[in-house]
């Protein structure tokens, strides 16, 4: 493979939903570019993109898949997406180093809630979209009311270059209204006859044609006025037109194909070649501290390292994007996030497992190396004359979670190990080792998604794992003041151990004021702060430290030791065990003994009176609550809120975007536990949600008792 330059260079997202058609439309262009001399399909478990087992196993994408096709004097760079919501983190990663999106519909369902949320993401990150209508030949398909959906969620932007002949079994031909030929396919597809447009079709082309037109002067001034001299633009005035809109866009150009039967790819691959912008027209890419770096060739070299996989007898493969500069064979680098030097022995252009050494790469190209040392995915390796450092992919919040744990006990460092490797394949994976909780939890995108994980370590791994239902992370609070006070005494021989502690304890709030006077049981106690601790608490809210000794009663030496001790027991609070947060304590009195006081007694003596002021304090358990916003189609919302509020959501607010409503609830965690199965079985796998922490409640009171009982059960167990 020759080296292509900067403005010779386009990349290439492939998005859509699961079923689509995405991974036979890759290996129709693979077959069309001359880079396999043979398609394979999905069902055989042969195609260039799913190569990995598990996805032979499962039939569809779990990774995204690089490849690139030379075309007509340029170089396409295609990121071939996963469609299901639970590998979103797959698109969210091609999308930001990729500069074109070609979203695939299948056209017996059209807009599907995968196109909803897919597309979404190329309107955060500003992408131009091509939409693809795939698999025309189905009985089923229906592209009139596909083109109705795309035009009644995306407007007049949807315009479209072709439009079939007939659809279903008969589906042979399109009319392409920007060339105005008729392309019609022999049963085996792939190089089509090119034919006048029939007369019984010339009225809706043309009529067609005229909007294209139309659409394509509105984005460019020039060209708007040319249109409006001559009345029309000739192909190549059309084609710049479209380019601009597709940058700005302004307009989401509509292509027809059969990619099983490969009718219509080639037709689609010449569009990309011709009109899809090149690398050096698109916006540039920003460091972490906001610098605009253009893709410069002969600006200083800096690679962003977005994929990692790791493959047999080969290891780690590293996918990067030359930002800025050129990278080649032999090449001597700084890792700007680790510190460390690397060497770039080989540079390969990737069609999936296959891969093809070249000497070097220009700015704005996408390929791989192998065998680095310590470059993680989200590195940048710089050379000399940059410092730039880039962090510009961020992943979807997890939306299901699950403890995992080796079956036997003696595997756990091993999972650990895998555990993190797998974490540089999939970010959207997350692995936590809970010190609150004693489980290590894995969070991801769904049942789905977590199970891909187990499938991969109990096969390719050979390590048997269990999911077991994560506990909750509570925490306990309380609701009014109390008081109490506690004495260690303990005298074995020889020196004794000594210590006593008086001291309030109360809820507290940011900015709340210190009372001078508290009341308990006829008596009135008088505090006045002589210091004040405010101390974020790592687990969220705040304990709040009062010193309000007087005349000496407890040495200010013991008072670390007394708030060591509280401390010790807000880690392990006295209803369920779990962290306590927002408590101001004021310890205001106690005794201690010339000789016998000690820190350890000190420590003691808080813990305990804390202990027992924050049971008499109207304690109260918190549960952590969630926003959740769920894309359902209309026909299936009665069914989704009826389900919500049985999980003890609080349905906030309701709206319609594309087709779809959207439903926002506050949701206790501990009812999200299993709902993206019960989601995807309520609407038939067409709705979709997204969480994320909003804050920690009150549980209610029949749920308190149930917790506080389930924990006095345990604790007799233990």
């Amino acid at each position: 493979m020759k080296v292509y330059q900067t403005n010779e260079i386009k990349n290439i997202a492939i998005l859509g939903s699961s079923g689509s058609g995405k991974t036979t439309l890759a290996e129709a262009m693979l077959y069309e570019g001359g880079v396999i001399k043979r398609r394979g399909s999905v069902k055989a478990g042969n195609t260039v993109s799913d190569y990995f087992p598990v996805e032979k196993e499962y039939g569809y994408s779990v990774f995204s898949t690089v490849f690139s096709v030379e075309w007509q004097d340029r170089k396409l760079n295609f990121i071939d997406c996963p469609g299901s919501d639970d590998f979103i983190g797959g698109a969210v990663s091609a999308l930001n180093v990729t500069d074109t999106a070609l979203m695939v519909l299948n056209a017996q369902y059209g807009i599907e809630v995968g196109t909803v949320n897919q597309f979404r993401y190329t309107e955060q990150f500003n992408k131009p979209v091509i939409f693809i209508i795939n698999q025309l030949d189905n009985e089923k398909a229906d592209y009139d009311g596909t083109i109705s959906q795309l035009k009644d969620s995306y407007g007049s932007k949807v315009v479209q270059i072709q439009y079939p002949v007939n659809v279903g079994p008969s589906f042979n031909a399109v009319i392409d209204v920007l060339k105005m030929k008729m392309y019609r396919w022999k049963p085996e597809g792939g190089v089509p006859e090119v034919l006048e447009i029939p007369a019984d079709q010339i009225d809706k082309a043309t009529e067609l044609h005229g909007m294209l037109v139309e659409a394509a002067a509105e984005n460019d001034d020039q060209l708007m006025e040319k249109f409006f001299e001559e009345g029309t633009l000739s192909e190549d005035d059309m084609r710049a037109g479209i380019s601009a809109g597709l940058i700005s866009r302004g307009m989401f150009p509509v292509f027809c194909v059969c990619a099983e039967k490969d009718m219509c790819v080639r037709r689609t691959m010449e569009f990309l070649g011709n009109v899809v912008p090149t690398v050096d027209r698109m916006p540039h890419i920003k460091t972490i501290d906001g610098k605009d770096i253009a893709p410069d060739s002969n600006g200083p070299t800096s690679i962003f390292f977005f994929k990692t996989t790791v493959e047999q007898h080969i290891g780690q493969v590293s996918y990067f994007k030359v930002i800025s500069g050129k990278v080649k064979e032999g090449d001597d680098l700084l890792n700007a996030d680790r510190g460390s030097k690397e060497r770039i022995a080989q540079i390969f252009s990737v069609a999936g497992q296959t891969r093809n050494q070249v000497s070097e790469m220009m700015a704005g190209d996408i390929g791989a190396t192998v065998k680095l040392k310590d470059v993680r995915r989200g590195n940048t390796l710089n050379g000399k004359g940059a410092d730039y450092k880039f962090d510009f992919i961020k992943y979807p919040n997890p939306k299901y979670r699950r403890a995992i744990k080796a079956v036997n006990e003696s595997d756990s460092e091993k999972l650990s190990e895998l555990l993190t490797r797998m974490r540089e394949e999939d970010p959207t994976w997350l692995v936590e080792q809970s010190k609150e909780l004693k489980q290590t939890i894995v969070s991801g995108q769904g049942e789905f998604h977590l199970r891909t994980l187990k499938w991969r370590l109990e096969n390719n791994e050979k390590l048997p794992i269990e999911y077991i239902e994560p506990k909750i992370p509570y925490r306990e609070t309380i609701t009014k003041a109390a008081r109490a006070d506690y004495r260690h005494k303990k005298q074995s021989g020889g020196a004794g151990q000594f210590g006593e502690v008086h001291l309030i304890v109360e809820p507290y709030y940011e900015g709340m004021p210190l009372p001078e006077v508290y009341r308990f049981g006829g008596q009135e106690f008088k505090v006045s702060a002589r210091d004040m601790q405010t101390i974020d608490l790592d687990w969220g809210g705040k304990l709040v430290f009062v010193n309000s000794i007087v005349g000496g009663a407890i040495d200010a030496r013991f008072l670390p030791a007394i708030l060591k001790g509280i401390m010790a027991r807000m880690e392990q609070g006295p209803l369920t065990g779990s962290y306590a947060r927002d408590v101001r304590i004021i310890v205001y009195d106690g005794k201690m003994h010339p000789v016998d006081s000690n820190e350890i007694s000190f420590m003691l003596a808080g813990r305990n009176a804390f202990s027992a002021a924050f049971k008499e304090a109207g304690p109260k358990i918190l549960e952590p609550i969630y926003d959740v916003e769920v894309s359902v189609p209309a026909d299936y919302l009665g069914d989704v809120m009826s389900d919500m509020q049985g999980r003890r959501g609080v349905i906030m607010g309701m709206n319609s975007e594309k087709g779809y409503e959207k439903l926002s609830a506050k949701v206790p965690l501990k009812e999200m536990s299993s709902y993206s199965t019960s989601l995807s079985s309520l609407t038939g796998g067409r709705a979709s949600f997204t969480m994320k922490f909003a804050a920690y409640e009150l549980v209610p009171a029949d749920v308190q008792e149930k917790l506080l009982k389930a924990y006095a059960e345990k604790q007799e167990e233990d």
